[in-house]
C-alpha cells in the first residue's frame, strides 16, 4: 500500500526538517562544546591549585602552575561562550516553494 504525498506536503516535511536540522546544529555549535569543556577543567584545575601544598609549588620551581592553568582555562572557555554569545550561528534563509512567487 502506497501513499501518494502532494508536492505542497512534501515540501512542509522538507521544511520542519531543515528547521529541526538547524536547530540541532546550533545547539551542538563546536563553540559550546570546546566552552564549556574548558570552563569545567578549569574549575576542576583551579580549585586543584587552591589546594596546592608547598611541596607542589616547590616542585614548579615556585610557580602555581595549577593556578595559572585553571585561571588561564576559564578564560579560555568563558570567551568561546562569550564569542557564541556575540555571534551565533545564522539561521538558514528561508527558500519558496516551488511555483509560489513572492509579493
Amino acid at each position: 500500500m502506497s501513499e501518494h504525498f502532494s508536492e505542497r506536503e512534501l515540501q512542509q516535511e522538507v521544511s520542519e526538517l531543515e528547521t529541526k536540522s538547524a536547530t540541532a546544529a546550533r545547539l551542538f555549535d563546536i563553540r559550546r562544546i570546546i566552552g564549556g569543556l574548558f570552563v569545567v577543567y578549569g574549575v576542576i584545575v583551579t580549585i586543584a591549585g587552591f589546594t596546592a601544598s608547598d611541596a607542589d609549588i616547590d616542585k614548579a620551581q615556585g610557580v602555581n602552575i595549577n593556578l595559572w592553568t585553571g585561571l588561564g582555562m576559564l578564560i579560555l572557555g568563558l570567551l568561546f561562550l562569550l564569542w557564541l554569545k556575540l555571534r551565533p550561528t545564522a539561521p538558514p534563509p528561508p527558500d519558496l516553494v516551488p511555483g509560489e512567487r513572492k509579493e
